[in-house]
C-alpha cells in the first residue's frame, strides 16, 4: 500500500530537522518538507490554504475558527514557545522606563493580531495595568512598506489604530522617535544593528521571565502544527500520526541538546542554560499535548476574546483533533 504524499510547512528548528531529514517517518505519510518562515508559511497557509499540514500562528488561528469553514484543524504540537519580555523595544528618547510609562504612547506593530503581541497585551494588562486602550497602535511594515493583516479581523471601538504613513516603516519611525516603541517577535533591524536610539524596555529579559514564570507557571505558546481540516475528515488517522512523529523528533532534538560533550548548538552555556531551564519549567520544559499546558491554553484564550480578536470565547476541545486529546498506555 502506498503512502499518502502531504505537502507540510515547518521552521527550520531542531525539532523539526529530524522530520524533514527523514530520521523520524511519518505513519502512513510520504512527506513533502518545506522549510520556511512564519511570515511566508501563516500568509501562505491562511490566505490561500497552500500547504496540507503547516504550522501555524496560534492567534490566527483562534480568529479562524469564529468564521466559516476554517481551513486547518490543529494537532498539540507546540513548534514555537518563547518569554515574550523581549518582544518590547522604546525608543530612549520617550521617556519609557517602566511598562506604566507606555500609556498614551505610539506603539508600532506588524499586525495586531500576531501571538507574540497578544501574549505581550496580556502581560502588560495583568501584571502592570497597561490595557489595549491606552495606547495608539501604528501599523505598518517593519523594513517594507506596508504589511497586510493575515485575517481580517474586527476590533473594539476602545482601540485606536492607524496606517503608518504611506512610505514609512516601523524600523525607521522607531529609530527617529517617530514611534515611541516597537512590539513584535522579531527585533527591529535598527537594534539588531546596536542603534544607540533603540532599547528594549526590559534591560534583562531573563531575569523578567523567570519571575513572569514562577508566578504564573506559563511559558507562552506561539505555534501550533495545523491539519487541511477536509483531509482530516477524510483520513481522522493523520492528526495522531503527525503528533507521533513529531513528539518523537522533539525526543531526537533533545537528546542531542543533552550530549554537551560536543554542544550541538552554536552557542556558549549549553550546559549552564539547560539547567537553568529545568530547575526553572521542569526536566520535560518544551511540552506538548494538552493535560501539560491545558492552563497556558485557557489563558490565550481568554486573554485573545478580551482584546477583541475573537468575538466569542473560543473553548479548548474547539482547537484540536479529537485524536491527539488521548493517547494508548502499555
Amino acid at each position: 500500500m502506498s503512502k499518502l504524499r502531504l505537502s507540510i510547512a515547518m521552521g527550520d528548528y531542531d525539532r523539526t530537522r529530524p522530520i524533514y531529514d527523514g530520521r523520524v517517518g511519518i505513519d502512513g505519510i510520504d512527506p513533502v518538507c518545506m522549510l520556511q518562515v512564519p511570515e511566508e508559511m501563516f500568509f501562505r497557509a491562511f490566505r490561500h490554504q497552500a500547504y496540507d499540514v503547516s504550522e501555524i500562528s496560534f492567534s490566527s488561528y483562534v480568529v479562524s475558527l469564529t468564521r466559516d469553514d476554517p481551513p486547518y484543524i490543529a494537532v498539540p504540537i507546540f513548534l514555537s514557545r518563547a518569554f515574550r519580555h523581549t518582544s518590547i523595544y522604546v525608543n530612549r528618547a520617550a521617556g519609557i522606563e517602566k511598562p506604566e510609562d507606555l500609556k498614551g504612547k505610539k506603539i508600532g506593530i506588524a499586525e495586531y493580531q500576531l501571538t507574540a503581541n497578544v501574549w505581550v497585551r496580556a502581560i502588560l494588562e495583568d501584571d502592570y495595568g497597561v490595557t489595549p486602550a491606552d495606547v495608539q497602535w501604528v501599523r505598518g511594515g517593519m523594513d517594507t512598506p506596508g504589511r497586510p493583516e493575515k485575517l481580517k479581523i474586527d476590533l473594539p471601538t476602545s482601540v485606536k489604530m492607524v496606517q503608518a504613513p504611506e512610505g514609512a516603516t516601523l524600523n525607521a519611525m522607531l529609530a527617529d522617535g517617530e514611534i515611541d516603541a516597537f512590539i513584535g517577535p522579531r527585533a527591529p533591524r535598527c537594534f539588531q544593528e546596536g542603534d544607540p536610539r533603540v532599547g528594549r524596555l526590559f534591560p534583562d529579559t531573563v531575569a523578567v521571565a523567570e519571575d513572569y514564570y514562577r508566578r504564573t507557571k506559563r511559558f507562552p505558546i506561539m505555534h501550533l502544527l495545523g491539519v487541511r481540516r477536509a483531509l482530516a475528515e477524510e483520513h481522522p488517522w493523520i492528526p495522531g500520526a503527525l503528533f507521533k512523529a513529531f513528539s518523537a523528533s522533539k525526543s531526537l532534538s533533545q537528546e542531542a541538546l543533552n550530549d554537551t560533550s560536543a554542544t550541538k548548538v552554536t552557542m556558549p552555556f549549553v550546559e549552564d542554560n539547560l539547567d537553568r531551564a529545568r530547575k526553572l519549567i521542569g526536566p520535560d520544559f518544551w511540552s506538548y499535548g494538552v493535560p501539560a499546558n491545558r492552563d497556558i491554553l485557557d489563558y490565550f484564550l481568554d486573554s485573545h476574546h478580551r482584546q477583541g480578536l475573537s468575538p466569542r470565547r473560543v473553548g479548548i476541545e474547539e482547537l484540536f483533533h479529537p485524536s491527539t486529546l488521548e493517547s494508548f498506555s502499555l
